[in-house]
């Protein structure tokens, strides 16, 4: 797939940003040297060729003029980071997590949670059964608010799984794939009130 996505930008430039909304690739890491922390590149912190730290509120390579977050979701963008670095490390056993937050301009909340787990031997893998490994979620939350206090949550998330061994015991096997889901619901505006608040 990453191969296939870079021909297709150097192929075709101006499409660039619809490519790289629409089509689904592995995520990458990069280190805040700031911060000594590792975060995830994607789409959703990036602004023409950089990228912004969730940690440090940075961008690398720096960005003189790059969006950044109001005040208010900047605070809870910080305590998302440090509540979910928790989470990734208990549920998933280590691994790299970042969450982005931002408002759009139809005053809808966006939240993004990733996380990238690199199950190999020499990375975050802990019990040394693959070869190479790589897990990559992506879970984008988009609160819309309607009338009479209710807002439309939108909730996609899309994994992608691939895991390369070989042993004695099972021999040599090569497994990869992703899915994505998406569900809507309507529910009173919580979140959206104690942002406003």
């Amino acid at each position: 797939a990453e191969t296939a996505l870079s021909a297709l930008l150097s192929l075709l430039p101006h499409h660039a940003d619809d490519l790289l909304s629409q089509v689904d690739q592995p995520l990458q890491v990069l280190h805040d040297a700031e911060c000594g922390k590792d975060f995830i590149l994607c789409e959703y912190n990036r602004d023409a060729d950089s990228y912004r730290s969730p940690w440090s509120n940075k961008y690398y390579p720096p960005l003189e003029d790059g969006p950044l977050p109001s005040d208010e979701l900047r605070t809870l963008e910080v305590e998302a980071n440090d509540i979910f670095s928790v989470y990734c490390e208990q549920y998933y056993e280590g691994g790299v997590s970042s969450v982005y937050i931002w408002e759009d301009d139809s005053e809808s909340i966006i939240v993004c949670f990733l996380i990238k787990k690199d199950g190999s031997k020499t990375a975050h893998g802990r019990r040394g059964y693959l070869q190479q490994g790589a897990w990559d979620a992506i879970h984008v939350i988009e609160v819309k608010p309607e009338e009479d206090g209710i807002a439309c949550y939108c909730l996609t998330s899309t994994v992608m799984l691939s895991m390369t061994t070989e042993s004695k015991s099972s021999g040599s096997f090569n497994l990869s794939g992703s899915i994505r889901r998406q569900v809507l619901l309507q529910l009173i505006h919580l979140f959206y009130i104690f942002y406003t608040i």
